[in-house]
């Protein structure tokens, strides 16, 4: 990789991760359960792929141009992330949100192990000390409010079940984009998932549609903000970065929910979260400097 192509990966997984921390704003306004508001971001999602696949003739080529490898490939994808939205919402009814999301963060060093183990990828000192100080960022701005509870060990293995699917889809999307166009993966993987999410949408508790044309809105904010532009980012910066390196810059997640979750819903946010999110911002900083 010359650097900058790297640089444009790391700022545009950054860009991504901001985009991304929108979603548990978009998930509370929702009028629906959070499983269906996982299924709707999807499907929401995939006529406006569609769109931009069959409104340019390079798309309408590249869609002619699929083969058989690259569908399975989609399709992987969208199976990864799929699992990811529907353990990461199973985990939240089972267990505290700060526990989720604190499990969910694993992810970043769950795919520094795959990569070092299963692609003999090298990492520097100041990699994993950059791994290290955002990890303890993200512990000190979420962990305030973990707890631990027996009642809360299922919730919390599912929480760790979100960080392995998650790994598996970040390792799976940056191998995709080698051969597939960010539209393309996107279109293609959205469809899978959405598939695979509509019966447990359909199946739990709450409501599956919204009432009223006003609880579209926060459905149509995750579909287009968090899902096509916030992934849509982090699909594009995985063809230029490594799936380890782009990981860390997805900590920046919890960071910016914090700040949002503050401004809009008056959500407490004390020197601690403050410091933890210095800390993550300081760590994801360090972590790329082999990369520029």
């Amino acid at each position: 990789m010359t650097a900058r192509p790297a640089s444009w990966g790391i700022a545009s997984i950054l860009l991504g991760g901001v985009a991304i921390g929108s979603a548990a704003i978009f998930m509370r306004l929702a009028p629906v359960a959070p499983s269906a508001a996982a299924f709707w971001r999807m499907a929401l999602s995939i006529p406006v792929f569609a769109l931009f696949i069959l409104a340019t003739p390079t798309g309408r080529q590249q869609l002619q141009q699929v083969d058989r490898q690259q569908l399975v490939q989609m399709a992987v994808v969208g199976f990864w992330f799929a699992v990811d939205l529907f353990f990461w919402h199973w985990a939240v009814s089972r267990t505290t949100v700060a526990n989720a999301t604190l499990l969910a963060n694993l992810a970043s060093v769950f795919t520094v192990v795959v990569g070092f183990f299963l692609f003999r990828e090298t990492f520097s000192k100041l990699f994993i000390a950059g791994l290290v100080l955002a990890m303890a960022g993200a512990a000190t701005l979420v962990g305030q409010n973990a707890a631990y509870s027996p009642q809360y060990l299922v919730g919390d293995f599912l929480g760790l079940l979100t960080a392995l699917a998650l790994t598996g889809y970040i390792i799976t999307a940056a191998k995709a984009r080698t051969v597939l166009s960010t539209t393309m993966l996107m279109a293609g993987s959205a469809v899978v998932s959405a598939a695979l999410l509509l019966a447990p949408a359909m199946l739990a508790d709450g409501t599956f549609i919204p009432a009223t044309a006003n609880g579209w809105l926060p459905l149509i904010g995750l579909a287009l903000v968090t899902h096509i532009l916030g992934q849509g980012l982090i699909i594009y910066g995985l063809a230029h970065i490594s799936a380890a390196y782009g990981s860390i810059g997805l900590l920046i997640q919890p960071v910016v929910a914090a700040i949002l979750a503050w401004l809009i819903f008056n959500e407490a946010l004390g020197p601690l979260h403050m410091a933890g999110a210095v800390m993550i911002l300081a760590g994801i900083g360090v972590s790329q400097q082999r990369s520029r």
